[in-house]
């Protein structure tokens, strides 16, 4: 139907617009962009710090800044497609991410690199909501399970392949651009996707759309800023003064935020996160699910990439390439949700968790018995079985949140549930990351990676038991 109809045609309530194959191949690759960028630059801060003199609280700052700046602008990303059209904002965010990948590959000195990873963040909040806003939107039936399965297959893909690729790159050299290049890389797919989002991508929008709300807006901001900057810059600052007073402010400001946002529900205007939209038990059961779940996978990722090439030795392609097994088990195995889903109900998550849980034992079982020699070899069962727990609960879970969010609101829904994720994200690596590094002096590298993974096994338990209380079939 896409075809038939022209980019700009504005369809009238009446119509229904259709996401087919080619447009929803073009979301998905946008989609994979901001999570690629969260996860692939952490193989290629040493070489950064090295080629521009950057300190370590600077290059904090490389990986905070994107992921605050993409952390606190998603809700509102959502609300501002929601508003003028989403397929008109997705263009633009793709559009903004690629300019700002390639002011981060040309970047001269580190500060500029930290000013652009900024903006690459706003850019990714932009783009990313639009995507589940659309799929939300513009399918239905078997058709949205199918879109939202592969959006999840899509998502757990981009944040292995994302540290894979960073390591590839950064080996390769290509053409002497040595860091610049995990930037850089973006800069012709996104011209792809602007070509192809043109073309098949249909325009979306709230039949009833409200202006943005302003003071949630800056509340919201406040809220996750008091939260998450302490914990993702307050390690390398060696905790502060405002680290612990920012944290302190964090639950007062979360509560002006929410009764803020209260007040405007009741008296019928449109906040930016509608408190009434948590009275769905599929999305607040969801969302719940979604933090020890991030948590301990961005925890897990940052812990086993810092101790494979610091402990173990690797370099960064062979550390990378130590999780391919978890990448393409994944892929495939998130393939198959739809109809286990179909058959099982939602209790394939707690199955997924059990698996995730079994690998993840594995895996610390390996380092405690073949350290230093730990790689791919080592880590292949373990890897491969929690690839596969993930692949059955990651897609789940997101379909789970969107289930019973309506159209009208489906950037709404999406901002808040990538919020939360993104959030997670931060969390874990602050959380997991800090108390692994807290521990090599007292332990040593072997010990503190199966202490860390040991405790992540305490988020997959959790995972598993908020599993059960999931309604048993997704609308």
């Amino acid at each position: 139907m896409t075809e038939t109809i022209a980019p700009r045609t504005v369809r009238s309530p009446a119509a229904s617009p259709t996401l087919g194959g080619l447009g929803l191949f073009t979301v998905l690759l946008a989609a994979a962009l901001p999570l690629i960028d969260f996860f692939i630059v952490n193989v290629a801060l040493p070489t950064i710090g090295r080629d521009l003199h950057a300190s370590e609280a600077v290059l904090e700052l490389v990986v905070a800044g994107y992921g605050l700046a993409y952390a606190v602008l998603l809700v509102l990303g959502g609300r501002l497609g929601d508003l003028f059209g989403r397929r008109r904002f997705f263009l633009g965010g793709v559009a903004a991410f690629g300019l700002t990948s390639l002011a981060c590959g040309l970047a001269p000195n580190a500060w500029a690199l930290v000013a652009a990873r900024v903006a690459q963040g706003a850019a990714s909040a932009a783009m990313l909501p639009q995507v589940l806003a659309t799929i939300q939107a513009a399918t239905s039936g078997q058709r949205r399970a199918k879109a939202m399965g592969l959006y999840g297959a899509t998502a757990g893909l981009s944040m292995v392949a994302g540290q894979i690729l960073g390591g590839v790159l950064v080996a390769a050299d290509i053409w002497g651009t040595g860091w610049r290049s995990v930037f850089l890389v973006n800069v012709p797919v996104v011209i792809a996707g602007l070509v192809l989002a043109a073309r098949a991508v249909p325009e979306t929008r709230s039949q009833h759309p409200e202006p943005v709300d302003g003071p949630g807006t800056v509340l919201l901001t406040a809220s996750l800023l008091a939260l998450l900057a302490p914990l993702t810059e307050g390690r390398s600052a060696g905790w502060p003064p405002w680290t612990w007073l920012s944290l302190a402010a964090f639950p007062f400001v979360a509560a002006a935020f929410y009764a803020v946002e209260r007040r405007a529900d009741r008296r019928g205007r449109t906040p930016l996160v509608p408190p009434s939209l948590f009275a769905l038990t599929s999305l607040r059961r969801g969302l719940v699910m979604i933090v020890p779940f991030g948590v301990g996978f961005s925890g897990f990722m940052f812990v086993v990439a810092v101790a494979l090439q610091r402990g173990a030795g690797l370099g960064p392609v062979p550390a990378g390439l130590a999780l391919a097994p978890m990448a393409v088990v994944f892929f495939f195995v998130s393939l198959a949700g739809p109809r286990l889903v179909a058959r099982y109900g939602t209790r394939v998550v707690t199955a997924g968790a059990l698996i995730q849980g079994a690998g993840i034992g594995l895996m610390a079982l390996a380092a405690w018995r073949s350290w230093p020699d730990l790689g791919l070899v080592e880590l292949l069962p373990g890897a491969a079985l929690a690839g596969a727990g993930q692949a059955l609960q990651l897609p789940i879970i997101f379909r789970v949140v969107l289930s019973e969010v309506e159209p009208a609101r489906a950037g709404v829904g999406s901002g808040v549930m990538m919020t939360t994720q993104q959030s997670s994200l931060a969390l874990g690596v602050a959380a997991l990351g800090t108390l692994f590094l807290s521990l090599v002096p007292a332990l040593g590298m072997r010990d503190a990676l199966v202490a860390t993974l040991v405790t992540q096994l305490g988020c997959v338990a959790l995972t598993c038991l908020l599993s059960l209380r999931l309604p048993r079939t997704i609308g």
